[in-house]
C-alpha cells in the first residue's frame, strides 16, 4: 500500500479525528464518573428523574411518539405512529387519511443515532422499509426547511428560568461537482463520505457514474445525523438572552422536561429566535451536547463539556427526587432495556 493510500485509508481518517472514534472509547472516563455519582444518588438509574415524564429520563428506550405528544401541535410536524405488523396497503391507507404527501420520513418509534431513518421519495420504497423494520414506526411529515439545528436547554427545577446550552448546525453531507468527476468519485474523494461509502453506494447506484456539473451540490443523505455523516458545526455563537428566553417558553409547555436536545428545523435563524420551528425529536438526558463533534473540536475541551453534562443530570434529578419523583428501579430499568436493545437489533 502506498503512503498516500494509507493516509487516507479509513482507519487514519478515524483514527487523526476523535469525532469518528467508538464511542466506548470517548464514554469511558464519564462510565466511571456515573458510577461515582449512582454511588452518591444510591441508585444507578438516578437520571430517571431528570424528565419525569419521559421514560428513564430519556436516556434510552423512550417512545419517539409518546415524547412527541408532549409538545404542542404548533411546534412538531404531522407524525403518525404505524404499529407492527403492517402492510404496504396498511402505510398507503394511513398516508391518505392523514393526508401525507410523499417524500416522508420513517423512523422506528424505539431507536438512536438514525438507525433505520430512511427519507421514503417513492411507494416503491415502502415495501422495502417494512421488510427491514418489523417494528413499531413513526410516519413524519418532510420539512423542506432549510436548517436544522440541535438546541440543546438545562433547567433546574429549583430555579424559575432554564437556558440554551448548546447549539448545533447540521451539514447535511453533500458533493459538489467538478465537471469531470462522476458521482463515485466524488465520494470517494471526500473523507467524510468516503466512510460512508457502503451505504451511498446502495442509496445512489444508479447514479455513481454520472459526472456533476462544476459547482452543482448533490445532497448524499438529508438524514441530519452524524452517524450518517453529517457535520456538526458549533453554533455557540447563537446562543443569547432570546434564545434561552424562547426555548424556556416552549420547554415549559412540555410536562416534566427539563433537560435534552430539541432536533429541530426552522426557515431562518430569525425564525428560530421567534420560536417559529418545527421539533423532529425531542431528546432528554441520553442526548448530547452535540457541538463538540464540531471538526477539530478539542478532545479535552470535549470531556469538559461532557462532565458538566452529567454533573447536571446529577442536579437535576436529585433536586426532583427531593420533590418526591421516585428514581426508575433496577428491575424496570433492565426490562426496558431488554425492550429497548430487542427493538434496535438487526432483523
Amino acid at each position: 500500500m502506498s503512503w498516500t493510500k494509507f493516509r487516507n485509508s479509513n482507519f487514519i481518517i478515524r483514527l487523526t479525528a476523535w469525532e469518528y472514534w467508538p464511542f466506548g472509547i470517548v464514554q469511558f472516563p464519564l462510565f466511571i464518573y456515573w458510577l461515582w455519582l449512582s454511588l452518591r444518588a444510591r441508585s444507578l438509574l438516578f437520571f430517571s428523574a431528570s424528565n419525569p415524564t419521559i421514560v428513564l429520563g430519556g436516556m434510552f428506550g423512550e417512545s419517539k411518539h409518546d415524547v412527541l405528544n408532549l409538545i404542542p401541535d404548533r411546534y412538531k410536524p404531522k407524525t403518525v405512529l404505524i404499529k407492527a405488523p403492517a402492510t404496504k396497503t396498511d402505510v398507503l391507507d394511513t398516508l391518505r387519511k392523514h393526508n401525507f404527501h410523499l417524500p416522508v420520513i420513517f423512523k422506528p418509534d424505539l431507536g438512536e443515532r438514525g438507525f433505520m431513518v430512511k427519507k421514503i421519495s417513492y411507494e416503491s420504497q415502502i415495501e422495502s422499509y417494512l421488510g427491514s423494520l418489523n417494528k413499531d414506526f413513526l410516519i413524519q411529515e418532510f420539512l423542506d426547511l432549510p436548517i436544522e439545528l440541535g438546541v440543546f436547554y438545562t433547567r433546574f427545577p429549583n430555579e424559575g428560568e432554564g437556558n440554551v446550552t448548546s447549539v448545533v448546525i447540521k451539514d447535511m453531507l453533500t458533493v459538489t461537482g467538478d465537471g469531470r468527476s462522476n458521482l463515485q468519485e466524488l465520494i470517494l474523494a471526500k473523507p467524510r463520505a468516503k466512510l460512508q461509502w457502503p451505504k451511498l453506494a446502495n442509496a445512489h447506484s444508479q447514479r455513481l457514474t454520472n459526472v456533476l456539473p462544476a459547482g452543482e451540490k448533490f445532497v448524499l443523505n438529508s438524514i441530519g445525523n452524524h452517524s450518517l455523516g453529517t457535520t456538526f458545526v458549533n453554533g455557540e455563537h447563537l446562543i443569547n438572552e432570546r434564545l434561552s428566553k424562547t426555548f424556556d417558553v416552549i420547554s415549559k409547555q412540555i410536562d416534566g422536561f427539563y433537560f435534552g436536545r430539541y432536533d429541530l428545523r426552522c426557515a431562518s435563524i430569525e425564525a428560530l429566535y421567534e420560536g417559529d420551528i418545527k421539533i423532529m425529536e425531542l431528546n432528554g438526558c441520553g442526548a448530547e451536547p452535540a457541538h463538540i463533534y464540531h471538526p477539530g473540536f478539542s478532545l479535552w475541551k470535549a470531556f469538559g463539556i461532557l462532565f458538566t453534562h452529567w454533573k447536571n443530570i446529577f442536579l437535576i434529578s436529585m433536586q426532583n427526587h427531593r420533590r418526591g419523583i421516585a428514581f426508575t428501579s433496577y428491575r424496570e430499568g433492565k426490562e426496558i432495556y431488554k425492550k429497548f436493545k430487542e427493538a434496535t437489533l438487526p432483523q
